[in-house]
């Protein structure tokens, strides 16, 4: 390869990018805006589960239960209902996605050393919200009747007493069990796998719709010096959106960088090339901008969002579709991501991770230099 020619197609190629405000907006301002709308608004963690109970005791037993529930962030209390029609029309209206029921003979049963029933109305329409939100009435539930049991065991006179088995967990990462602490390295690797496809998506067929192309065939261009002057601009520039992109979850999300920040961006330039090439053949094989772009966006944003685990855990996908993550680049990237802002993991942890992204960029380069050498003939 003639490096004067490469250097000569990389200037042309930034001066485009500089001269067209769409392609520069594209680059650096769409990554950051993605980052910080899907970063703001996607979350998995249930607060302030909307509550409506039904108090048909009436006694300082059972408000003292309920002040269990109003008192954590977890539930946030929108009224009292006094028959099961209004409970109906509290789901209904959307007002309420629990209804806690207690009964007249609460407190009597509960002084005569009785288990008393205890309803909880579910709406079932989200069943992820639903099955968190019973779990933390489960919970709350499980607080005060260890409660009443020691007050029991002290009114007959037992010095101490205690559940005969305690579970006491230790969360090693994300001590803090955030959602946003793996949204955000996982949204990195799939804003950067789509927006590094996009901009590729346009160069090659942005040079045959201009008539461009006949003039870069006649000169003594290889396909390998092209590729290389055209991938170069735009790796740098996906470079730039990955540090915007770890400075904004550092200091707007507050995402904990706990491992290297120069193994984030040497696992993120092992990854760019593959997902540029990719946008790259495309462009190669469509010759159409409009095709082209629509085309990157099916084949980069669906599987990354769907495929790579960023959002859904693939050890609960069928086996036929697990399968196909391994055809989804952006599932080592996201899962390299997650190991070292999480854990801390070194380079010996996500180097097969690595290995695979390195592989899968050979591979596409070699695939785009002999489709473009068709064209170059």
């Amino acid at each position: 390869m003639n490096i004067h020619r490469i250097f000569a197609i990389i200037r042309k190629e930034f001066i485009h990018i500089f001269r067209d405000s769409r392609s520069l907006a594209m680059a650096i301002a769409m990554p950051i805006l993605l980052i910080f709308l899907f970063g703001s608004s996607l979350s998995l963690d249930v607060d302030n589960v909307p509550l409506v109970i039904w108090d048909q005791n009436g006694t300082s037993d059972s408000r003292e239960f309920i002040g269990r529930f109003t008192a954590s962030r977890y539930f946030s209390l929108t009224g009292y209902v006094t028959s099961y029609a209004e409970i109906e029309q509290a789901v209904d209206k959307r007002e309420a996605i629990l209804a806690l029921v207690i009964p007249r003979d609460f407190s009597r049963r509960l002084e005569g050393g009785q288990a008393s029933d205890v309803q909880l109305i579910v709406d079932g329409s989200d069943a992820n919200t639903a099955t968190i939100a019973i779990g933390y009435a489960q919970t709350v539930t499980d607080g005060y009747t260890n409660l009443l049991l020691i007050k029991t065991a002290q009114q007959r006179g037992a010095k101490t007493v205690g559940p005969p088995l305690e579970l006491k967990p230790r969360v090693w990462f994300n001590q803090n069990m955030q959602a946003k602490n793996y949204i955000i390295p996982g949204l990195i690797a799939v804003i950067m796998m789509v927006i590094a496809a996009l901009l590729t998506s346009l160069t090659i067929a942005r040079e045959w719709e201009n008539g461009t192309m006949e003039q870069l065939i006649t000169t003594p261009l290889t396909p390998s010096e092209l590729i290389t002057g055209k991938l170069t601009p735009y790796f740098l520039i996906g470079m730039v959106d990955v540090a915007l992109a770890v400075l904004m979850g550092q200091y707007i999300f507050d995402v904990p960088l706990r491992g290297n920040a120069a193994l984030v961006f040497g696992i993120a330039a092992i990854f760019l090339p593959g997902a540029l090439t990719m946008g790259l053949l495309i462009s190669i094989m469509t010759r159409s901008q409009l095709l082209a772009s629509q085309l990157a966006m099916v084949l980069t944003f669906l599987p990354s969002f769907l495929l790579s685990g960023f959002m859904y855990s693939i050890a609960n996908m069928p086996i036929f579709i697990q399968g196909l993550t391994y055809l989804v680049p952006s599932r080592f990237f996201v899962a390299s991501l997650k190991d070292i802002y999480l854990k801390g993991a070194g380079f010996a942890i996500v180097k097969a991770d690595a290995a695979i992204l390195l592989i899968f960029a050979i591979v596409l380069i070699a695939v785009a230099n002999r489709k473009l050498k068709k064209r170059l003939v």
